[in-house]
């Protein structure tokens, strides 16, 4: 009898609409790679057998072809763990997908949930395995970074134990450094997991070519992780002009469904390459313990919110909750301005708060130790919508007791502010 499939569905994917359409971070940003169309379509080579052939027009109801999904597979990678995963679940044990990243991830602009790629995935484990219970962790949140992603990722993801997890970050991730070192964290973290996931990095793109993939590919490349790049298969050809953007996202960033379907087959490909291989992966997984590729800042990233850290003085704030994030609980929440002083250790620390549009949020001074390190602007007005934003006001290689104030500016004419988290490591 068949075991009963189960999808775990993180409240992630309950967002509000806003937030859908919103998407990505602002590429507004001067340190995204926006690397140039010469650069990006440098697959438009005559000796190379996966280019794009400038007279062949792209005909997306035949599917990824051989040219694309060469292009896409950057990195095979190392597949004991992925080949643990599949002969684990042909044995009929229950096992866990995941997925993780931003809008695109969460499903933004595809008319279902079941039309994303990441339902995609999900439905060839089960596809493949129907004996298995698969359960499916969709941990996509539209507008974040990885930033974010590894100070939530241990709560929303690694507590379900997947077996394999999807990281998308590369059109969200906008500066090549901080997110490099963000971005390696958040891998190291998935692959240090007790239960030895397998973790696959897929690349998506703007329609202008912007992504931090190469940024995101030296991480790969260090762990010798499988990599797979949209980006490549894409925008070569949109660069060509044997296929039109608007074919396959509505806007500059989001896959419309024939986008999503790209991503999928092209996840499909790869997974299919390994399992037709399983009998000659003999390789058992093993701890990792490669030497991270940056200084590893966010190693012990968490979130703390009203519940986890009380403040040494408080005037003015009170635990509530935002209408925006059901998965983000107990915030600080003013619309009388005030101040909070916190006690902590930690290495690096930052903040999540919304971005509001109603022109009632203002501008809050954070000072560390005595010393200003920033302002939180929450004035959103004239935006596209309220979403959570997040802001690092210290790094160091060394972790030390510090005291952090937040208090309204001097200059801030409006009082309103809801703090998500602090974001400490």
């Amino acid at each position: 009898m068949l075991k009963t499939k189960r999808i775990l569905l993180s409240t992630i994917v309950l967002l509000s609409v806003s937030l859908l359409l919103c998407g990505c971070s602002d590429k507004s940003t001067g340190n995204s790679e926006n690397t140039s169309t010469a650069e990006n379509i440098s697959a438009i080579q005559t000796d190379d057998p996966n280019a794009v052939d400038p007279s062949e027009i792209v005909d997306l109801s035949e599917g990824v072809t051989d040219k694309m999904y060469n292009r896409a597979v950057v990195n095979e990678g190392s597949l004991e763990r992925l080949a643990a995963a599949m002969k684990k679940a042909g044995n009929g044990e229950s096992i866990t997908v995941g997925v993780i990243g931003g809008s695109i991830t969460q499903g933004s602009l595809a008319t279902s949930s079941d039309k994303c790629y990441a339902s995609l995935f999900y439905k060839w484990w089960s596809d493949k395995f129907p004996n298995c219970e698969i359960n499916f962790i969709n941990a996509g949140i539209g507008g974040t970074t990885s930033y974010l992603g590894v100070h939530r990722v241990d709560e929303q993801l690694l507590a379900y134990k997947p077996d394999v997890v999807v990281v998308e970050f590369s059109v969200n991730d906008t500066d090549k450094v901080m997110n490099k070192y963000s971005y390696d964290s958040l891998v190291r973290k998935i692959l240090k997991a007790d239960n030895n996931p397998a973790v696959i990095l897929l690349f998506t793109t703007m329609e202008d070519g912007t992504s931090l993939q190469e940024t995101h590919k030296e991480i790969g490349q260090a762990y010798n992780l499988p990599m797979i790049s949209y980006h490549d298969v894409v925008y070569p050809e949109v660069a060509a002009g044997t296929l039109k953007w608007t074919d396959i996202s509505p806007d500059d960033i989001h896959p419309n469904d024939a986008g999503h379907a790209i991503i999928g087959q092209l996840l499909d490909r790869y997974l299919d390459s390994v399992y037709d291989k399983l009998d000659t992966i003999a390789e058992q997984p093993s701890a990792f313990d490669t030497e991270p590729l940056t200084k590893d800042y966010y190693a012990n990233a968490e979130l703390c919110n009203a519940k986890d850290i009380t403040p040494s003085e408080n005037d003015g704030f009170e635990i509530g909750q935002n209408s925006l994030y059901s998965q983000f609980t107990d915030n600080w929440i003013t619309s009388s301005g005030g101040t909070m002083t916190f006690d902590i250790e930690c290495r690096n620390f930052g903040i999540f708060y919304l971005k509001t549009t109603d022109g009632k949020s203002g501008q809050f001074d954070i000072y560390v130790d005595g010393v200003f390190k920033g302002t939180m602007d929450a004035d959103f007005s004239g935006g596209w919508g309220n979403y959570g934003f997040t802001q690092q006001f210290l790094i160091s290689n060394e972790a030390g007791k510090h005291t952090v104030e937040i208090k309204l500016s001097d200059k801030s004419a409006n009082k309103n502010i809801t703090i998500l988290a602090l974001m400490i490591s």
